[in-house]
């Protein structure tokens, strides 16, 4: 079993709820176990057209699936729930990316681990601090916790909902 960490994120529709449907999907996989989610924060978009705020969130999971695998399943999620790809960094129904799998490093044309963004974006690292603050930054050789203390506190990042949101009906 690795342990693999993901981030969440919805700006369209029901937000929360595609976030819960997600996280609902793959905790009912059997070759995946949800060992703890973050809050939830909304943010500002970062990059692409014009589009409303965003929910986002963390997760961790063990699984049985390889990297790359697990990815296919991330993406798969995406669809069932509603995701359509149509332009970069648009607003979208859910993303799932998958920002941490074990220590392993890879950088091939359908995968980069760890996540290439994943120090760079508070939307991400103020999450991950809730759920994995000592978390080392596999290639970095820092900490969550050491990346958000050595810059500006994320005042673009607020607190949406405490732990345990996703637990509940969803409406599937």
């Amino acid at each position: 079993m690795k342990t693999a960490y993901i981030a969440l994120g919805s700006n369209m529709g029901d937000r929360l709820e595609y976030l819960k449907q997600a996280l609902a999907m793959l905790s009912a996989e059997k070759k995946i176990s949800l060992q703890a989610v973050s809050a939830v924060y909304e943010t500002a978009p970062v990059g692409g057209p014009e589009q409303g705020s965003y929910l986002n969130a963390c997760s961790v999971l063990v699984t049985d699936f390889t990297p790359v695998l697990l990815l296919h399943k991330l993406l798969e999620t995406e669809e069932l729930v509603g995701r359509v790809r149509e332009e970069r960094w648009g607003p979208r129904v859910i993303d799932l990316d998958l920002l941490i799998y074990n220590k392993v490093m890879m950088n091939t044309p359908l995968l980069e681990l760890p996540h290439p963004r994943l120090v760079s974006r508070d939307f991400v690292l103020v999450p991950l601090a809730d759920i994995a603050p000592d978390l080392l930054i596999t290639g970095q050789g820092i900490t969550v916790r050491e990346i958000l203390a050595a810059r500006k506190p994320a005042s673009d990042v607020k607190l949406f909902l405490a732990p345990s949101w996703h637990i509940g009906k969803t409406g599937n």
